[in-house]
């Protein structure tokens, strides 16, 4: 994700975000939120979700992994794991680099990808192709 937009989630939830300075071995969360940029909604929402119901809860990791969201957490309760779960689940329906929700699928090859049908169409057509745009 872009730097810009992962600041943006620092931002708007410090607390929940809140290894962000830390050193790698205390949490994989300085490393940053590694996925596309199509996925920041999706994240900001179970950001702020669990902000409400458990400001105690600390993301250490969040990453795409298999194609899907996969978001983990220290200190967190049964309720944050269920939306953690879901999130998940929708993340498969997302295109993960330009966010649509139409004509989205998982595809394999050398990484596993969950793409609508013109960003696969972009991969396929262009050798230079990357989920992660670099930031500007």
């Amino acid at each position: 994700m872009k730097k810009k937009l992962q600041e943006r989630l620092y931002e708007l939830f410090p607390n929940l975000y809140r290894g962000r300075n830390l050193s790698i071995t205390e949490s994989l969360i300085p490393l940053g939120v590694d996925t596309g940029n199509g996925w920041f909604d999706l994240i900001k929402k179970l950001s702020e979700d669990i902000t409400k119901i458990s400001p105690e809860t600390e993301a250490v990791q969040v990453k795409e992994k298999f194609g899907g969201l996969r978001f983990y957490v220290v200190n967190a309760t049964d309720e944050v794991y269920k939306l953690i779960d879901k999130a998940e689940d929708e993340s498969f329906k997302i295109c993960e680099k330009c966010g649509s929700r139409e004509n989205v699928a998982t595809g394999y090859g050398s990484w596993v990808f969950t793409l609508c049908d013109k960003c696969w169409d972009n991969k396929r057509n262009n050798p230079n192709w990357r989920i992660w745009e670099e930031d500007e």
